[in-house]
């Protein structure tokens, strides 16, 4: 089993920053993407930043030029960046992982919550 321990979230203003943190763990072997969703209340959950085993990555055009997604692959941790934050950004941001391990695997994290006061 793969586990995945978010930190980060919190409450801050518009125009202010947030990290966020994901740290996997257990039957890890391989990693091949870890990526940050987010879901806001009344909506589907929607892709916000990814990154692959070469350090590509992908963002939701909504956060191109205010996120940044970055992994450390000795930790095994998955970080966003969050700059410029504006309301709409608010949601239960979720970190996702997907790779081998004795089978492979796609695991959620618990989820965080980021709120952006205007």
């Amino acid at each position: 089993q793969v586990q995945l321990v978010e930190s980060g979230g919190g409450l801050v203003q518009a125009g202010g920053s947030l990290r966020l943190s994901c740290a996997a763990s257990g039957s890890i072997f391989r990693i091949n993407t870890m990526g940050w969703y987010r879901q806001a209340p009344g909506n589907k959950r929607e892709l916000v930043a990814s990154i692959g085993t070469g350090s590509s990555t992908n963002y939701a055009d909504s956060v191109k030029g205010r996120f940044t997604i970055s992994r450390d692959s000795a930790k095994n941790t998955v970080y966003l960046q969050m700059n410029s934050l504006k309301p709409e950004d608010t949601a239960v941001y979720y970190c996702n992982v997907q790779g081998t391990g004795w089978t492979k695997y796609n695991t959620w994290g618990q989820g965080t919550q980021v709120t952006v006061s205007s």
